[in-house]
């Protein structure tokens, strides 16, 4: 049994959005400060609630990041206490079976391991570019280069890719320590310097990645009136089979992403439609950073000091949830103006 129960922080898994983030949030940080914390009603908004075979990936893997104690962790159950350790630097492997998202198990592990007293490696293998989640694109050509302006020194290798349903996908990570993350500017993303982007598939014909390619170019000409470069990979690694498409808008204090999935039945059309309306919608709207960037960023500007301040184009259900999950282990308050799914400014009160 775990001891100092009065101690331990409380952890509404229903708040918000109510999904897997309430958890990765919770495990980051509380590795981080050292802090224990018991969640309950955990994935309860889900249609299959409890821990699913990707969050016991991630608490198997934080757990042997920090030598932490837990209860209650077993597939399905909606209650774990987790009571960290210190954080071990080294060499870790993670895999999830077909394709869940590595993607999401980083949300959980890769922060602490910024905070260990050496360098660490990681091997992950699973889903890389998978529906649900951010796909490994956005972390190397958005979040980890917004990071390593903070201080955070991440290289990466993506040796092969993971598409549902098969998965078996793998990722090399190294990861450098620190101690303090730097402030940064994100009020204001400032003029567009270019946008780029990658029209990629894996064992299917290459017709489909040069179609996304022209349907994307032909509405961002048109529609943006804006040129832009799109790079294709025709044989991306894979096990499987899939399509992707992401746009990269560079601006000069801030980058933004916006991506698409294709499936079988799905035209190539569709595909870039899908990212060119999401990257249309940001530009049309006031703020710094994207609405999955504004989310990702919230753990890290939290522990970094002195007052963070953001705005993002749209506020979402996800964002508001990391908020309160990071105010519940730093004490912090919080002040939103804008409505869920409006342009939106955030201030964290530390």
């Amino acid at each position: 049994m775990i001891s100092n129960h009065n101690e331990i922080i409380e952890i509404d898994g229903a708040y918000g959005e109510g999904g897997g983030q309430v958890l990765r949030t919770a495990l980051a940080l509380s590795a981080i400060l050292g802090k224990p914390f018991t969640i309950h009603h955990i994935r309860s908004k889900r249609k299959n609630p409890g821990l699913q075979a990707q969050h016991l990936k991630a608490i198997e893997a934080i757990v042997k990041i920090t030598g932490a104690e837990t209860e209650g962790v077993q597939f399905g159950s909606q209650r774990i206490t987790f009571l960290p350790k210190r954080i071990l630097h080294g060499d870790y492997h993670v895999e999830v079976k077909t394709a869940g998202s590595i993607t999401l198990i980083l949300q959980a592990i890769l922060f602490p391991l910024c905070f260990a007293k050496g360098n660490s490696c990681l091997t992950l293998i699973g889903g890389t570019h998978v529906p649900w989640s951010p796909p490994f694109h956005y972390l190397t050509e958005v979040l980890f280069p917004i990071l390593r302006e903070m201080g955070i020194s991440i290289s990466v290798i993506l040796e092969k890719w993971g598409f549902y349903p098969k998965g078996g996908g793998k990722a090399l990570l190294a990861i450098q320590p620190i101690s303090e993350l730097k402030p940064i500017p994100l009020i204001d993303r400032g003029p567009l310097i270019k946008i780029y982007g990658l029209s990629a598939v894996s064992n299917l014909p290459h017709h489909i990645a040069e179609r996304q390619r022209t349907q994307a170019l032909k509405r961002i000409q048109k529609g943006l009136n804006i040129d832009a470069e799109i790079n294709l990979l025709l044989h991306a690694p894979s096990i499987g089979q899939g399509s992707f498409l992401f746009l990269l808008a560079k601006f000069q204090n801030v980058l933004a992403g916006f991506s698409s999935l294709g499936e079988r039945g799905k035209p190539a059309e569709r595909v870039a439609d899908e990212a060119v309306n999401e990257l249309r919608e940001y530009m049309d709207a006031e703020g710094c950073l994207d609405p999955h960037l504004a989310d990702q960023m919230v753990p890290f500007l939290a522990l970094t000091p002195g007052k963070s301040s953001f705005t993002t184009t749209k506020v979402t259900d996800h964002l508001v949830t990391n908020l309160w999950v990071a105010s519940r282990f730093l004490g912090f308050e919080f002040h939103q103006s804008g409505d869920i799914g409006q342009p939106g400014r955030i201030e964290m009160i530390k």
